[in-house]
């Protein structure tokens, strides 16, 4: 396969993570990186507070006039193309670009990618600035990788298992890392894949928790974490913290939307990096050749 490391019995193993989720959550916290965030309209105020709460700073900014400017002195750039504009796609790549000349790790989310011919031309041109991250949905992450129709606007209409071959060929054509989001987490950087088993299903239930993981993924970045375990990093907390927002006491009903989206905030605040590890279930597997 590709990228294995041979044993010395000559059997193929894979290298481990550098970093356990925890361990990338407390530099993380150390690091309090400013994030600049190009997002859309829906998840602006949810995706900031998430930032603060797990320990980052966020900033929101998307006008051409600007955004390249600050793009530039910010920890990381996160870009999202949910709620898309001709104005916005020139922000991003104006930004996306001084980023990069700046030396700042940037993240795509590819929303929808696949919906519209319009959608399909913004992910190619951000594709082409070579992103560290890209996180989407399964449909998303297939429509990043062949360039076509993949899904229903926001939702997947594909497995995690459908896009997982095509994510590890995107992460070796764009020399990143791709994660797909599921019932089952993948990240992969193409040699690599480690698997996440953790989270809930009310995590589906509330709007913008995919894209609070990718914006949770560029303060992993913007701390200086190498790509494979930012993302890992963050999506096992806002997986954790899924967790821990829907559990209740015995006897107590179920947490709802609003609620649990409440109870997430929270936990993402008072989740330490010691109870992130002993909860985190990953799984390290050789990527397909």
């Amino acid at each position: 396969m590709s990228g294995d490391i041979l044993s010395p019995s000559g059997e193929p193993t894979v290298a481990p993570l550098s970093l356990s989720p925890g361990e990338a959550l407390a530099r993380m916290r150390a690091a309090a990186p400013l994030v600049h965030n190009i997002t859309n309209y829906v998840v602006m105020t949810p995706t900031a507070n998430a930032l603060l709460a797990a320990g980052a700073a966020p900033a929101m900014l998307h006008a051409p006039e600007e955004a390249p400017e600050f793009a530039a002195i910010a920890s990381a750039l996160v870009v999202n193309i949910g709620t898309l504009s001709a104005p916005w796609l020139a922000a991003m790549i104006s930004s996306v670009r001084a980023a990069v000349a700046a030396g700042r790790p940037w993240v795509l989310d590819p929303v929808a990618g696949g919906a519209t011919a319009f959608r399909r031309e913004a992910v190619s041109a951000l594709l082409a600035e070579r992103p560290a991250v890209v996180r989407g949905n399964a449909s998303e992450i297939l429509a990043a990788a062949a360039g076509g129709v993949a899904g229903r606007g926001v939702d997947a209409a594909h497995g995690v298992a459908d896009a997982a071959g095509h994510a590890d060929a995107l992460a070796r054509r764009l020399g990143a890392v791709v994660v797909i989001s599921g019932p089952v987490d993948i990240v992969t950087d193409g040699t690599r894949r480690v698997e996440l088993s953790n989270g809930v299903e009310m995590l589906t239930r509330v709007t913008g928790t995919g894209c609070t993981a990718t914006a949770l993924i560029g303060a992993f970045l913007g701390a200086g974490i190498a790509p494979l375990e930012a993302a890992v990093g963050a999506m096992t907390l806002i997986a954790v913290a899924g967790e821990i927002a829907a559990d209740v006491g015995p006897g107590e009903p179920p947490r709802g939307p609003g609620s649990f989206a409440v109870h997430l905030h929270d936990a993402l605040w008072s989740i330490t990096p010691e109870v992130l590890d002993a909860r985190a279930r990953i799984a390290v597997v050789s990527a397909t050749g």
